[in-house]
């Protein structure tokens, strides 16, 4: 298994997470991720409505912002939140972010 290029704990810029967690598709991923812990890339988002390579481009963000890291397996790339280093460079934030999608959702 193989890791993707992605920010070390300590590069981890608050800007670019929050700048990768303002797109509704890229919080709703996040969402996901968050209720299953790791999914590959097509489980977790083939069934929300945008186009394949948009759907890259997203994961590409949120890697390279240090939200999620992603390994390769073989032909396919699976997909967890970095929960531990994000709550290392910013204590609650990931919650807050989840929580304040949660309620959100039910206004």
């Amino acid at each position: 298994m193989r890791e993707l290029p992605q920010p070390a704990t300590e590069a981890i810029q608050l800007v670019e997470v929050l700048r990768a967690l303002a797109d509704p598709v890229r919080l709703e991923l996040v969402q996901r991720l968050a209720m299953t812990g790791e999914d590959s890339c097509n489980g977790l988002g083939g069934d929300l409505d945008v186009h394949q390579t948009t759907l890259s481009h997203h994961y590409r963000v949120l890697r390279e912002a240090g939200v999620t890291l992603t390994t390769v397996q073989g032909r396919s790339r699976l997909v967890r939140l970095r929960r531990g280093d994000l709550d290392a460079r910013f204590p609650g934030l990931l919650d807050s972010v989840l929580d304040g999608a949660r309620s959100a959702v039910g206004d």
